[in-house]
């Protein structure tokens, strides 16, 4: 039998995708019923626009439900308390600065289901963040990226 994969988040992480099934399951399945319905309503179903909108709409939600259920069943809670406070580590914001140019930057390490690059998330699975866990303040790193290596220095480890 396949092993299942493990989805390692932060407990803020686990809270939020509970409440994103929540709002799926008790608000968005309403809506998209009562789409369906109000769609039927309009005739000819082979070329109803609405309701093919509303029924590919209820696909989706149902599969993202079947998916955050799965990644909670199988979640695995990051206690960053467990580790050195100057340790990175899944749930802690590391920030480094770039060398020789010495520009800072800052990312809170989190499991992939929280990622969230552009609010400076990063998922433990990233180069960046392979790289980085398991180090300490003031180590440099080499970071294989696909744009080529870059070194870094720890400049600081910040629970979260």
């Amino acid at each position: 039998m396949a092993e299942e994969k493990v989805y390692p988040m932060t407990p803020e992480g686990k809270e939020q995708l509970e409440e994103e099934l929540e709002e799926l399951k008790t608000v968005k399945r309403g809506e998209i019923i009562e789409r369906i319905k109000i769609a039927r309503g309009f005739g000819d179903l082979s070329e109803n626009s609405e309701y093919e909108s509303a029924k590919d709409e209820q696909a989706f939600v149902e599969g993202r439900i079947t998916t955050l259920e799965n990644m909670l069943r199988f979640a695995q809670i990051i206690d960053s308390d467990e580790v050195d406070k100057d340790e990175v580590s899944i749930g802690k914001t590391v920030v480094f600065k770039e060398l020789p140019d010495e520009e800072e930057e800052e990312y809170k390490i989190v499991g992939s289901a929280e990622s969230d690059p552009f609010s400076g998330k990063i998922s433990n699975d990233s180069p960046i963040a392979q790289a980085l866990i398991g180090k300490k303040v003031n180590d440099q790193v080499t970071i294989e990226t696909p744009n080529g290596n870059m070194q870094v220095k720890i400049v600081s480890v910040k629970e979260s």
